[in-house]
């Protein structure tokens, strides 16, 4: 399996993805090819201690960097050389398996729909991560990358996270269930009371495993494996979680070191606290799949060090060797809605 990674993408750039593709390499075997400024790819190798490239290791060259502030509807225009897009395009001519960057998430999206393109058929890409829940995390898609849906958009989300649930995380027939705010089938916006029926139908017919209306505190619960939603609903429940889990934190800290009692306690339940800190970590997962492309892509977390992105790395070796996109195309029918007939 060979990943290429964006090795100019983040905030911790280069040196996160060059570490992060190194330990990859090393604890995996996994290949990479390194996209971006040679000169401080080899650097950053140097620096900790690596004379040469090591077996697996490749470096592509690109002069440009597409920057946090960029347009990313007008990055790829204004740099074609840019660490991003040669990235995209040695992916889209199949010279490695599976793309990984923690740069800009707009230019990410932009640049897999317009260089490596949709699969045909799936009217929009999806972010799809994993969210920590009581049943060992479950895809919440959409997240962010479409505010506006129509209900097509959500039908197809279903089939995509339940796709990835089942073939990515291991999920035997993975529960889906519609974020709303209530269970009842007429709750929610136009958009749910309107997927609802079409979810149902999908259900019915075998295609997927559709629960019902599921609500934020039954989802978190671990209610169900994948988390249906437009991306501005999916994104609030992404983000409070992330907050949540932030504020607990920092509260448990705070209540531990109040006096020399507190301290003992923290002592016996340090590997509790550990664990916790661990599920509640995106570095652990890895990154967050780009669903709907017709290669796989993965969005490391813009803060990523190089732990995050050898998980990254392996979570795109995962996804590539899942033969998620295969399913999708092969069933791309069954999640499509009759086109409205002409006047």
């Amino acid at each position: 399996m060979k990943i290429i990674v964006d090795a100019m993408g983040g905030d911790n750039a280069p040196k996160a993805p060059v570490l992060g593709a190194l330990q990859a390499n090393k604890e995996y075997g996994t290949q990479v090819i390194l996209v971006g400024r040679g000169e401080e790819i080899l650097q950053v190798m140097k620096d900790n201690g690596v004379e040469q490239l090591p077996a697996g290791i490749e470096i592509a060259h690109a002069s440009q960097v597409i920057e946090m502030c960029d347009d990313p509807a007008f990055a790829f225009r204004e740099k074609k050389d840019s660490s991003l897009t040669v990235g995209l395009e040695l992916l889209k001519k199949g010279d490695g398996d599976a793309f990984v960057s923690a740069g800009s998430t707009g230019a990410l999206l932009s640049g897999a729909t317009l260089v490596t393109k949709r699969i045909k058929g799936i009217r929009r890409a999806a972010l799809a991560p994993v969210v920590p829940t009581g049943n060992g995390g479950a895809v919440l898609i959409d997240c962010g990358a479409n505010v506006k849906c129509p209900p097509e958009y959500l039908l197809q989300f279903a089939f995509m996270g339940s796709y990835y649930a089942q073939k990515v995380l291991g999920r035997e027939n993975p529960k889906v269930g519609l974020l709303n705010n209530g269970v009842e089938p007429s709750k929610g916006t136009d958009l749910q009371v309107e997927v609802y029926p079409l979810l149902q139908k999908a259900a019915e017919n075998g295609r997927i495993n559709f629960v019902g209306n599921v609500e934020a505190r039954e989802a978190v619960e671990g209610a169900v494996d994948v988390i249906v939603a437009d991306g501005y609903s999916g994104n609030i429940f992404l983000k409070t979680m992330e907050g949540t889990g932030m504020f607990l934190a920092r509260e448990m800290k705070k209540m531990f070191k109040k006096n020399f009692v507190t301290k003992l306690a923290a002592v016996l339940v340090s590997g509790g606290l550990k664990n916790f800190k661990k599920l509640m970590d995106s570095g652990e997962v890895g990154g967050t799949a780009l669903l709907g492309i017709s290669k796989p892509v993965i969005k490391a977390h813009g803060s990523s060090n190089d732990y995050a992105m050898k998980n990254a790395i392996r979570q795109a070796a995962s996804f590539a060797a899942s033969g998620l996109i295969e399913d999708i195309t092969a069933h791309i029918e069954e999640m499509r809605l009759p086109a409205a007939p002409k006047e």
